[in-house]
């Protein structure tokens, strides 16, 4: 927290909000928009639902309390919030989930997107929500989700449908 600049714990409180795939707004590009892009829509609110289903499992388990209920002094970005389970962020579970699908959308973009699920995910950090071992298994559970998901006969007829308004759309390559 002392090392926090004002600005990354004001980009760390806009991801705080930014629970979609929208958050890789930035990397995907103009014409990004989930209003346009409704199988896209569609195929993360799957994901979304899937990491959050995962996520909670996992919280309600370990039940591991947040940096700023173990040191009040801490400044975080949602200290009004119910002090839910630490272990793992859900916020970076849904990243790292969302990041693996959408690198498998737009392979050409996928060193970026992975990039942004990094940062992302660090930005639980700068906003005193999670331990560090908290994002680590994130990555892994949201990883491993995207993975399964990925082989799912369903989930591939969604993604396929996703992938084929992406191309017209002009946002992933041909």
């Amino acid at each position: 927290e002392k090392s926090r600049t004002q600005d990354e714990f004001a980009r760390a409180l806009a991801d705080d909000y930014d629970e979609d795939v929208t958050a890789f707004a930035a990397v995907m590009g103009p014409g990004f928009d989930l209003k346009a892009l409704p199988k896209t829509a569609q195929l993360f609110a799957d994901v979304r639902q899937e990491e959050k289903n995962a996520a909670k499992l996992a919280k309600n388990y370990f039940k591991r309390n947040r940096p700023w209920i173990v040191d009040p002094s801490l400044k975080s970005c949602a200290q009004d919030d119910p002090p839910q389970s630490s272990y793992p962020s859900g916020h970076a579970t849904m990243g790292y989930a969302m990041a693996v699908v959408l690198a498998a959308l737009a392979p050409e973009k996928a060193q970026a997107i992975m990039a942004r699920a990094s940062d992302y995910a660090e930005n639980r950090l700068v906003c005193a929500m999670h331990y560090r071992r908290d994002l680590v298994a994130s990555d892994v559970l949201g990883t491993t989700l995207a993975a399964a998901l990925l082989t799912n006969y369903c989930f591939k007829q969604e993604f396929d449908a996703a992938k084929d308004e992406l191309r017209t759309a002009h946002l992933v390559a041909e």
